[in-house]
């Protein structure tokens, strides 16, 4: 009988022991990354993309009929001819008109 009742005690000892361990929450280990340089874009600093330090990727993907070509005349005239003046100088660059420029007057900005 005591072997019986040893059992028993050992049983629920190591049941509790291992309901405790599937009931403990799980910690998932801390990963040490150095931090990644991050490149705040134009767009982030106050909403509006810069046209002055905008890159062509960049004006593809935010302005409306702006692809790859007309994205990278807009660097191409910038490059050229020196920082945009005003938001209105983007019609000097060829293939970009009025249309398009009305389209993306709100998400532009000059600096």
């Amino acid at each position: 009988m005591r072997t019986g009742y040893f059992n028993s005690l050992l049983f629920a000892l190591l049941t509790s022991v291992s309901i405790a361990a599937a009931a403990a929450p799980s910690v998932k280990p801390e990963v040490n990354t150095p931090p990644v340089g991050l490149e705040v874009s134009a767009k982030e600093q106050s909403g509006k993309i810069d046209l002055n330090t905008a890159d062509a990727v960049v004006l593809q993907r935010e302005l409306s009929g702006v692809g790859e070509a007309k994205a990278k005349a807009i660097v191409a005239y910038r490059e050229g001819n020196g920082p945009f003046a005003s938001v209105d100088e983007l019609l000097e660059v060829k293939g970009i008109g009025k249309a398009i420029l009305d389209k993306n007057r709100e998400k532009l900005e000059v600096h």
